[in-house]
């Protein structure tokens, strides 16, 4: 279907313009990223190749989570733990009230997944209006919005989100909020036509894109779930198509029947009996042919074979797991069916995902700066400013370790470097260092302080009863 122009009075030309370029980049990208999002959320029926399974398979609604577990496998392995601000105090600018009011790190984390699956998601910051919170920090997925990205500043130079569509099936665009620098203007379409209000503001285009993979020819990345990962996965559901199949064709014995005739098979109406009800009958009566004594097949004679095993399909479905587990820098029991062996030791689990370690590492790197970025600005917007100050460029997020470490070993290795530097066993790092939590260190820190203040008190009253035994 051709793309539609809009055209909105209440915008000025370069502003139609501009906002029809972006709607015509997001209809081209939509069926692809659309795609991906169904095959992640299962919803993709497989194609059928051939024509030896009966089509009627095809409409079983089989769906493998594979894609879906090569996601979130590795989504899972990048999570903020806090923001930090080097010689700075984050609660004195209101940073808990960002997190709880926006449930910040669990927006932040839809907006990796959604990375993710469609190579790009969008950060956005903007004020609140009454009755929402100061700052709103929203992600937006690549399905609904897109923007201009310039190479050289490292920006976007516009943005659009798309916030509805037309519910009569033609999918038109009925709602948007198009960021342009230093200014925003959200659109609504109603029976009167559109409205439009404008929002001046003084920090750009309040928008980073969180990509996944970027390379110079794909700046805005790529889905992890890629072509190999696809092909894989419906490979496998074709494979449980036929697994299917031979469940209900190929593992009921075969019989031949010799010297029989058909009114075994039919009801006393006349009809002929159920599929279902001849393969699960385990009893039939075959009358003897008294007509003609001597012919060859008076009595009726069954030959049974043997059912044949599903093992060759179960086979294929194996290996499919192990190709998607490459894939995906997955180990094999994320997805094998058989092969299972016993659990194997810490040293060999963390050596068995040190590509998955790596690829998080990279992705982490990757969506540092956006986020960096947006919390910045959402922080100075909460707090009234008109921009960023440049103190604000050391506030960070802190990520947890992507690989999974026991507390013994966590604390084995802390153990050793606080040895090497003892004092650091009396900051909030070396705390980190041995394993323990970001409340449990701020509980044991205020536990040490309030035992240090008892400590004084004692002292001091100590001091004060001693003098006046002296006197």
């Amino acid at each position: 279907m051709a793309f539609t122009k809009l055209r909105i009075w209440e915008l000025t030309d370069d502003e139609n313009d501009v906002l029809n370029g972006l709607l015509e980049q997001l209809d081209e990208k939509v069926p692809r990223n659309l795609y991906r999002a169904n095959i992640y959320d299962g919803k993709r029926a497989t194609r059928q190749v051939g024509g030896v399974i009966p089509p009627q398979y095809q409409d079983l609604a089989l769906v493998l989570g594979w894609c879906a577990k090569g996601v979130d496998g590795l989504a899972r392995r990048c999570n903020i733990e806090r923001f930090a601000w080097t010689g700075g105090d984050l609660d004195a600018l209101g940073m808990n009230e960002l997190q709880d009011s926006n449930f910040l790190l669990a927006e932040l984390a839809q907006a990796r997944t959604d990375s993710l699956i469609n190579g790009v998601s969008y950060l956005v910051t903007t004020r609140g209006e009454p009755g929402e919170p100061k700052v709103l920090v929203q992600a937006r997925d690549a399905l609904n919005a897109t923007g201009e990205w310039n190479v050289r500043s490292r920006k976007l130079d516009s943005f659009v989100s798309v916030t509805s569509r037309s519910k009569s099936g033609s999918n038109e665009v009925t709602g948007f909020v198009l960021y342009l620098p230093n200014m925003t203007i959200s659109a609504e379409k109603d029976s009167s036509g559109w409205s439009v209000d404008r929002s001046e503001h003084t920090f750009g285009v309040p928008v980073d894109p969180m990509v996944y993979r970027p390379r110079a020819g794909r700046r805005m990345g790529r889905s992890r779930i890629n072509r190999p990962a696809i092909s894989h996965q419906e490979a496998a559901i074709r494979s449980m198509m036929r697994l299917e199949a031979h469940m209900d064709i190929y593992a009921i014995p075969k019989m031949v029947l010799l010297g029989g005739s058909d009114s075994m098979f039919k009801n006393q109406d006349g009809t002929y009996k159920a599929s279902w009800q001849v393969a699960m009958g385990r009893i039939f009566g075959i009358p003897d042919n008294t007509e003609d004594k001597d012919a060859e097949n008076q009595r009726a004679d069954v030959k049974q074979f043997a059912a044949e095993s599903p093992q060759p399909h179960l086979a294929q479905l194996n290996a499919l797991a192990k190709l998607e587990a490459r894939e995906f820098d997955l180990p094999d029991q994320d997805f094998a069916l058989t092969d299972m062996a016993n659990p194997t030791s810490e040293g060999s689990y963390v050596q068995g995902r040190d590509s998955l370690i790596a690829e998080a590492e990279g992705a982490m790197s990757d969506w540092s700066v956006s986020v960096r970025r947006r919390i910045a600005a959402a922080l100075a917007m909460q707090n009234g400013l008109s921009a960023v100050p440049e103190s604000y460029a050391s506030i960070v997020p802190e990520w947890r370790n992507p690989l999974y470490l026991s507390k013994s070993a966590q604390a084995d290795a802390g153990g050793k470097q606080l040895a090497a530097v003892p004092w650091l066993a009396e900051t909030r790092t070396g705390l980190k260092l041995i394993g323990l939590t970001e409340q449990q260190i701020t509980e044991a820190l205020a536990e040490k302080q309030r035992l240090q203040g008892r400590a004084v008190i004692t002292a001091l009253a100590n001091r004060t009863q001693g003098n006046a035994n002296a006197g």
